[in-house]
């Protein structure tokens, strides 16, 4: 399956795993449990018994240790056996479940998957999610059936709202003859849109000097891997700079479910009525419905019709609005051929 292992992905929304619950979820093909010890620290292992392999999560916590449901073996937050109820109970030296290493950031638990050990300084810097109250943020997942490369294509191409979205995020056409600024590094992506509407933006308009005018716009996307853009979007009139305008800064970040399914998660504060917890649950169910019923159909086509090849092996037509997203699928390849090379069968190869 092509997908860094050797990176930091979203395994839940913090406010997914409760205190008490067994919360579980398939994150790079595998089944993991998430739960939290009795000091709120999230653990993460393998969802799987290694005695006849039930799921974990359909046992039960003792402590901060759980119980397999199925022969009642005991593991603790390491994933080690602490008790066998069988025999003489001896535990074997095999009774152990994998577990893997935790950040818990922006409103996100993190996880990490791969064999290297894990490195916290791979997580990039999201930390203006944390500036303002909780009512100025919006956190929701979504499950997609598609490749995780398929959604990523769609938020660094945003050529397509032009004709893909309805008014709350219309863009009148203006950022399809629009050849965005790019920045490439070795481990970013960037792409800048500035335009000019009459009028606004739906989702700004009530909040900028004259909703009915014209208004200057951005929006900015910066891909890090393995599957995360920043998003920003703002508008401002007559000589306001756009750092004083209205606008939102946003996270999109995928966790590929198997090849073919993606968990979605997604983030957004806004610089607007921040303290407006109605009007918040309102602009995250807007959010949402824009990428479920207008963005998803499509993408869920797309993966439909590509039928499980390459990207590249289809020889797509190419044209100025792909330049970001092509530059990211590009990345990610040179990205997976060094991690493949790092494998224990490519080090048996070399030697």
């Amino acid at each position: 399956m092509r997908y860094l292992k050797n990176a930091w992905y979203v395994a839940a929304l913090s406010s997914e795993v409760g205190p008490e619950d067994l919360f579980h979820r398939k994150l790079l093909g595998t089944n993991v449990l998430l739960y939290r010890k009795q000091n709120g620290d999230p653990v993460a292992m393998r969802d799987r018994c290694p005695h006849r392999f039930a799921p974990l999560h359909l046992g039960k916590r003792d402590g901060d240790q759980i119980v397999c449901h199925y022969h009642a073996l005991k593991f603790d937050c390491t994933g080690q056996c602490t008790h066998n109820p069988h025999g003489s109970g001896n535990i074997p030296k095999a009774a152990k479940v994998p577990t893997y290493p935790l950040q818990e950031k922006y409103g996100f638990i993190w996880i990490w998957m791969g064999d290297e050990p894990a490195d916290p300084t791979q997580l990039p810097d999201y930390s203006p999610l944390d500036n303002g109250p909780p009512t100025g943020i919006g956190y929701t997942h979504m499950h997609m059936n598609a490749n995780y490369q398929l959604m990523i294509d769609n938020v660094m191409d945003l050529s397509h709202i032009d004709h893909v979205h309805g008014d709350a995020i219309s863009t009148r056409g203006q950022l399809s003859p629009i050849i965005p600024e790019v920045k490439e590094t070795e481990r970013s992506v960037f792409a800048r849109w500035e335009w000019k509407q009459t009028p606004p933006i739906f989702v700004l308009s009530h909040f900028l000097p004259d909703p009915q005018a014209e208004a200057r716009h951005f929006f900015t996307v910066e891909w890090m891997p393995p599957a995360n853009i920043q998003l920003s979007v703002g508008g401002a009139q007559g000589d306001t700079p756009f750092e004083q305008g209205i606008g939102a800064y946003d996270l999109h970040t995928c966790t590929p479910e198997t090849e073919d399914s993606t968990h979605y998660f997604f983030a957004t504060r806004r610089n607007h009525l921040e303290d407006d917890a109605d009007f918040n649950a309102m602009k995250l169910k807007a959010m949402r419905d824009a990428f479920e019923l207008e963005d998803g159909p499509i993408i869920q086509g797309v993966q439909e019709e590509m039928n499980g090849e390459e990207f590249f092996d289809l020889d797509p037509v190419l044209m100025s609005n792909d330049i970001a997203s092509v530059k990211v699928r590009r990345n990610l390849l040179k990205l997976l051929e060094i991690e493949d090379s790092k494998t224990p069968q490519a080090e048996t190869a070399k030697a």
